[in-house]
């Protein structure tokens, strides 16, 4: 490790895909949603492009091209686009909503929770994610998250990887960016994260985008602080 672990006080995490498996919950719902309805699809091509709505989303925000909105209005409109695009008709206003609250129901990949239990024990830990904050707590409840404090894009009012994003959080935590590890599966979050100040941490989600594809990231640059597999590792890398 390139760096004294003592010097850090409190981790914030990405967590769609590096602390939840985002792909396979919605997958599930979905595809719970569409059998109900009569409806045979490729669920696992919904749950993509409603992640990508989403993702374009955050850039457009970010960029200035449309106005702020939260993670939940924005997987609002691309699912009601995609919902008649494959054909699922007949949800009421009730139902759909329900349905777009799936993502505050994302379960926790399996080394999760003792992997943050553990580092818990000794830092501070909290979620530093685009997804707003009411929906990262409804996912806390959901998962048995045990986040000491939620931290979320909404709160410096834009999104990662702008600077801001990270060094409200190092701010809200009354710490300096060198206190703080960023952690994440994605290494433009971590270049995010190292621009504005912050350590890094990564750990490894081979199956994000499903088992055997190649979109995840799975080998980091020399410029990461600290990597593992999983949580159980990295806690133990990180002295705990």
């Amino acid at each position: 490790m390139s760096f004294d672990v003592s010097t850090v006080k409190a981790l914030v995490f990405d967590v769609f895909g590096t602390v939840v498996d985002w792909r396979s919950s919605i997958t599930r719902e979905v595809a719970a949603v569409g059998a109900r309805l009569g409806v045979e699809a490729d669920w696992e091509e919904f749950a993509d492009r409603w992640r990508a709505g989403y993702s374009e989303g955050t850039r457009d925000v970010r960029e200035g091209d449309r106005p702020w909105m939260t993670a939940d209005e924005m997987h609002r409109e691309r699912l009601d686009l995609l919902l008649d695009k494959f054909g699922m008709t007949g949800l009421s206003d009730k139902e759909t909503d329900h349905l777009n609250r799936a993502w505050h129901r994302l379960d926790p990949w399996p080394d999760a929770v003792e992997g943050l239990t553990r580092l818990k024990s000794k830092y501070v830990i909290g979620t530093l994610s685009n997804g707003n904050v009411g929906l990262l707590v409804n996912m806390a409840k959901h998962g048995g998250l045990p986040w000491d404090v939620v931290l979320s894009g909404q709160l410096a009012g834009t999104y990662k990887p702008d600077p801001k994003v990270y060094l409200s959080a190092v701010s809200l935590l009354g710490l300096e960016p060198g206190e703080v590890m960023m952690t994440a599966a994605h290494l433009h979050d971590l270049h995010g994260g190292a621009a504005a100040g912050l350590r890094t941490g990564f750990i490894a989600r081979p199956n994000e985008f499903g088992v055997g594809s190649a979109k995840a990231e799975t080998v980091v640059d020399d410029s990461i602080d600290a990597s593992a597999s999983n949580y159980i590792e990295f806690a133990e890398k990180m002295g705990v």
